[in-house]
């Protein structure tokens, strides 16, 4: 009989586990002996934090890297296939989610194992949750270009696409990372090329204890610039929309009902981002 394959997120600040992992999870992770890790370093760290009961030297724990290698998978699940319980760890976050993962799973359902995703934090939902933006369509873009005009023509790319008629009437939420030592450059760039009426948010350290999440006009952020803690950031941005005929507009003395659906019916086109770089967690 084939075992299981969790999906089993870590940690996305340096908190006790327990503040936001469940039970299950913690408990499914500990039940397990074999890993499929993206980074072995780090699957050691968060197996010793949650208080796995086995000796940590005596677990396998195989790095697969933050692109694993395809030619590898049936290797990897061989055992699963044979009744291993086996659990994928992202070095932060949710495996799968801008994280490796996908892959594994896709050819894990293809041999008939049991795919299991447990519970855990997620720094691009919990900062879509806060942003008080629209979370019935939203976008993840992982890292914008670093080079400065390549970075201005994509934050105007992701505003239009924020905006545009496609996206409805209550616009797309896009959403990015940086690392900790270009957040506030970001920012930046980000007051000079969007229009000034376009919200932005900046969540930082999301669960961590410096957590800050904040949302203000690309005008308004100006008064802000280089405020920034060198930390892990996630940004949204969501264009504003000129009000439709018989619409009333959103602010003062009027207000929306917001509607509940599929919270990731919206993130597609993540293929565009580039490799994750160190630094920044999810």
């Amino acid at each position: 009989m084939p075992g299981t394959l969790y999906l089993i997120p870590n940690r996305i600040s340096l908190t006790a586990p327990a503040q936001t992992l469940p039970e299950e999870t913690l408990e499914a992770a500990r039940g397990c002996r074999r890993f499929l890790a993206e980074n072995a370093r780090s699957a050691r760290a968060f197996l010793k934090a949650i208080a796995h009961p086995g000796p940590i030297a005596g677990l396998e724990i195989i790095e697969i890297g933050h692109e694993p290698d395809r030619t590898q998978y049936d290797a990897w699940l061989a055992p699963v296939a044979e009744g291993t319980d086996t659990a994928i760890v992202s070095e932060s976050g949710c495996p799968g989610v801008a994280d490796p993962g996908a892959g594994l799973v896709a050819r894990a359902g293809s041999l008939g194992i049991r795919v299991r995703p447990m519970v855990g934090p997620c720094s691009i939902l919990l900062t879509l949750m806060a942003s008080g933006m629209n979370g019935q369509r939203f976008r993840f873009l992982g890292y914008l270009p670093i080079d400065e005009a390549e970075r201005a023509e994509a934050l105007r790319a992701l505003e239009r696409d924020s905006r545009c008629r496609s996206a409805g009437p209550d616009g797309e939420t896009q959403l990015f990372i940086e690392t900790p030592y270009r957040n506030n450059r970001m920012l930046e760039a980000m007051t000079e090329v969007l229009a000034p009426d376009t919200r932005i948010t900046a969540a930082v350290d999301v669960t961590g204890a410096d957590e800050s999440i904040r949302t203000l006009t690309a005008r308004e952020w100006k008064a802000h610039l280089g405020t920034l803690p060198k930390l892990p950031t996630v940004f949204a941005v969501l264009a504003a929309h000129a009000p439709a005929a018989g619409r009333r507009p959103q602010g003062a003395g009027a207000s929306r009902p917001q509607r509940h659906g599929a919270e990731g019916a919206g993130k597609s086109r993540s293929d565009r981002a580039p490799a994750r770089r160190r630094g920044t967690r999810r």
